[in-house]
């Protein structure tokens, strides 16, 4: 049914995607309703922003349909990944929806008011090779108010390769991955906490599953498939922008 969770609105578009129990944790709802996905979306693509498919953004990326933003926001609020506090780690994050989602979950009404300083809030650290899309992020968080979540740095949008993860602020509760890679880089794996959970779609053309993985107190891995999924490869710079 998740292919049916339109709206025409973005509050609309949550209450679609709750009424198909694809969005079952209050948390996430208000983390979604929070974050209008037109201020995400390109103009052009702008009346399309609250139907739950896919958009372009430039560049051969995409923003994920809204189904498979809130399956993830989900996965990682059942492990308790993303309470507030937490470090999270959003891997191509291009327009930078998601890590502004994740953003709302970690930190505190008060603190977003300015209410409070960030003493106890959490960190969202988004990493994307496109510099475009970084700049582009970035301006679609001030257009969505969250100013200051970036001034405050509880939310950094960076460009680089984010197979290789984001050292300075690890280790993560929470590591997304918003593209598929042929196996699980061994960079994320390291910067995952004890207690974290990594989501990553792991596959190619002939089929991908979004894998599951948890870091045990001894520091092993418990992996297991979720469901299987279609997401552009996991990829460099140059790679990306010669796919098509």
């Amino acid at each position: 049914m998740a292919w049916r969770s339109h709206g025409v609105d973005n509050d609309s578009l949550v209450r679609a995607l709750e009424k198909n129990a694809i969005i079952k944790s209050p948390r996430v709802a208000n983390a979604m309703r929070a974050v209008d996905r037109g201020n995400y979306a390109r103009h052009k693509e702008k009346e399309e922003a609250y139907y739950d498919h896919p958009l372009p953004i430039g560049y051969h990326a995409t923003i994920s349909a809204p189904h498979m933003h809130a399956a993830c926001l989900e996965l990682f609020e059942q492990a308790d990944a993303t309470r507030r506090g937490a470090k999270v780690l959003d891997v191509g994050s291009g327009s930078g929806y998601l890590a502004a989602c994740f953003a709302e979950l970690v930190t505190s009404e008060a603190f977003r008011n300015g209410e409070k300083d960030e003493t106890g809030e959490g960190i969202v650290v988004g990493i994307e090779h496109i510099e475009e899309l970084v700049v582009d992020s970035l301006k679609n968080v001030e257009r969505d108010g969250k100013g200051r979540l970036l001034e405050t740095k509880r939310l950094m949008l960076f460009a680089g390769d984010g197979r290789n993860g984001y050292k300075p602020e690890a280790p993560y509760d929470a590591i997304h991955v918003g593209a598929s890679t042929p196996s699980v880089p061994d960079a994320l794996l390291e910067q995952l906490a004890v207690g974290g959970r990594l989501v990553i779609p792991v596959g190619d053309s002939s089929g991908q599953a979004l894998k599951v993985i948890d870091r045990l107190e001894d520091g092993t891995f418990k992996r297991r498939t979720e469901m299987g999924v279609i997401y552009v490869p996991l990829t460099d710079r140059a790679s990306q922008l010669s796919l098509f």
